[in-house]
């Protein structure tokens, strides 16, 4: 089970409709929102335990830095493999979903925006296994 949840979208919207879902599921107290991708990573990079299993939701198209920049931060700095990222994007690209096969090491889902609580509750149910 995810101790943590990173919710990372440029819109603030987004995060807030996301982090509705998570405290549908009672799980708010574990969700962090940032709209600005560098500080996510920042927020990661100093936690106290890096090993906590986290969850990202990691959106693509950012002014900051696109969601595949922030992966790559995560690759070059070695982050530990309990970072799993959900990247929930409203690109339909091809490019993009074989961009994500090269961060297999964390992308576990491509997700196409609005993200749906079943699709959410029906991965998270099968991090319990």
């Amino acid at each position: 089970m995810y101790k943590e949840i990173y919710l990372v979208d440029d819109e603030d919207l987004v995060n807030t409709v996301n982090a509705i879902h998570f405290r549908r599921m009672g799980l708010e107290e574990r969700v962090k929102s940032f709209t600005n991708p560098e500080l996510a990573l920042d927020d990661l990079r100093f936690r106290d335990n890096p090993n906590t299993k986290t969850l990202i939701l990691l959106d693509i198209n950012m002014p900051e830095m696109s969601g595949f920049e922030f992966l790559e931060f995560m690759m070059l700095e070695d982050f530990p493999e309990t970072n799993e990222v959900l990247l929930v994007t409203s690109s339909e690209s091809d490019a993009d979903k074989e961009e994500a096969k090269k961060y297999k090491k964390y992308v576990k889902e491509f997700i196409t925006k609005p993200l749906q609580i079943e699709h959410l509750e029906d991965y998270l149910q099968g991090s319990f296994k």
